[in-house]
């Protein structure tokens, strides 16, 4: 190919890498120690735009389980202070301390306000074959005020995510009737009880939880906590399935003690009066009630007692829809690259059995464009950040032409798995020596018992069909 102003060579032009979030970052700092030049496009104002909406959580994971060994190796010169390793941040302490300083080292390379809306072959559509591979790859953006731009680039890594696209409340995965129009009373986030304006909403109401993941325990056990001191706060579970042995986890069989702490945080709350279960009820509609309030109706023709608020949090999935004229191989399950797929199947697989994998199971028909991050999960739940850094650091080398680099193994997780998951921000930290007794994750303590809200990106995700990993 020629190269010309409007087409210049591919060797001339950036990597491309969609999301400046933990695992977006860490693809820039690896492609920069390959010698390659990223540019990561963020739709957000900040760094970490994702993050910072659930920043009042703590982690499960400790510093050391969540700073990418490229990008400290880009910070040190910059007289960034790596945390200390064996300590549990929150969100908020991850954008502070690290994320956010590490956009900034990477200076101009990262842009903000700046919303991928499609990625294509230059001058060929998904149907054209001819010198297909040897085309840059044409991405249309748009800014905040709506103005549009076209740039190239020579690979595409969508490390975007999925926290934007939650799964809607219908058990058919499409949005129940009449969701829509009751989106004012409806959230798909855990509520942080510790904001005022969000406390009066769920305060001396009832609430319908929508779930059966380490999300749902955690807003019940909230919700829970919340009717100790504001009577009338109640929480209607609502459950697609049947309450069995296993619906709450391990429980202090579990091998994480902080998942099996979140299930018996929500079977208290069901004992102790604070919720009451709706089994086998899959939601079809959403009614209006007398005094604004909303009737869940289920496809048995079932209907909820009136709630004032509903949570749904049955998992997340990709957004695949600016990526529509690339030639990729999903899963049509998982909607994940076809390789990864049976690697990380939910129904086979919890996060300490997921096998490290790389560009090679993350790579696609069309030539020099991976999805990495928690959006190569597809609708899996059982994805964890240090994953996602040896993700990228595979697709760095695999691009750099360095195979036997991507093909190569560098990470080893301990048998349990190293867990992602979050605790509430106000809990107290847990002290390295409690690490001991409990492997990756905290120690649950007799009281109170730590909950975990699930963010993105670095954690493992609700299974919308009722399973989950950590």
């Amino acid at each position: 190919m020629s190269a010309s102003p409007d087409r210049p060579d591919r060797s001339e032009l950036p990597v491309l890498v969609v999301g400046a979030g933990p695992i977006g970052l860490a693809a820039a700092a690896h492609l920069l120690e390959r010698g390659l030049e990223p540019l990561v496009l963020e739709a957000g104002p900040t760094a970490a735009t994702s993050v910072r909406g659930w920043s009042h959580v703590r982690l499960f994971s400790t510093w050391a389980e969540l700073v990418d060994p490229a990008a400290e190796k880009l910070l040190a010169p910059t007289g960034w202070t790596s945390p200390d390793p064996a300590r549990y941040p929150s969100g908020g302490d991850w954008v502070a301390q690290y994320l956010q300083p590490l956009a900034d080292a990477l200076g101009d390379r990262v842009r903000y306000g700046a919303r991928v809306t499609g990625i294509a072959r230059a001058g060929r559509d998904r149907i054209v074959d001819a010198d297909r591979a040897e085309q840059p790859f044409t991405v249309h953006l748009e800014h905040p005020d709506g103005t549009e731009e076209r740039l190239l680039a020579a690979a595409v890594v969508d490390a975007s995510g999925t926290w934007a696209t939650p799964n809607p409340l219908g058990a058919d995965g499409l949005p129940a009737l009449g969701e829509r129009a009751a989106a004012g009373r409806i959230a798909h986030r855990i509520p942080d009880l510790n904001d005022p304006a969000v406390r009066a909403r769920y305060a001396g109401r009832r609430t319908a939880v929508v779930g059966t993941g380490a999300s749902a325990f955690t807003a019940l056990a909230a919700l829970a906590e919340l009717a100790g001191t504001e009577p009338g706060t109640h929480a209607v579970w609502v459950l697609r399935r049947g309450i069995t042995g296993s619906t709450y986890g391990g429980g202090t069989a579990d091998q994480l003690p902080a998942r099996g702490a979140l299930g018996l945080a929500a079977r208290k709350a069901v004992e102790d009066g604070h919720a009451h279960a709706l089994t086998g009820f899959r939601t079809t509609a959403v009614e209006p009630a007398d005094g604004g309030r909303l009737v869940l109706r289920a496809e048995d023709g079932r209907r909820s007692e009136p709630v004032d608020q509903v949570l749904v949090l049955t998992g997340l999935r990709p957004d695949l829809g600016f990526l529509d004229e690339l030639r990729l191989a999903l899963d049509d399950r998982l909607q994940a690259p076809v390789a990864l797929a049976p690697l990380i199947d939910p129904n086979q697989h919890s996060c300490g059995t997921v096998y490290p994998h790389g560009a090679r199971e993350l790579a696609h028909p069309e030539q020099d464009v991976y999805l990495v991050g928690m959006k190569s999960y597809g609708r899996a739940p059982t994805f964890l950040a240090m994953t996602g850094y040896e993700q990228v650091r595979s697709v760095a080398a695999a691009l750099a032409g360095d195979h036997e680099a991507a093909a190569r193994v560098e990470l080893t997780l301990p048998e349990t798995g190293v867990c992602g998951g979050s605790g509430r921000y106000d809990e107290a930290e847990v002290e390295p020596e409690a690490e001991q007794a409990g492997g990756c994750c905290t120690t649950a303590p007799a009281a109170p018992v730590p909950l975990m809200p699930v963010p993105l990106a670095l954690t493992v995700l609700d299974n919308p069909s009722g399973g989950g990993c950590c």
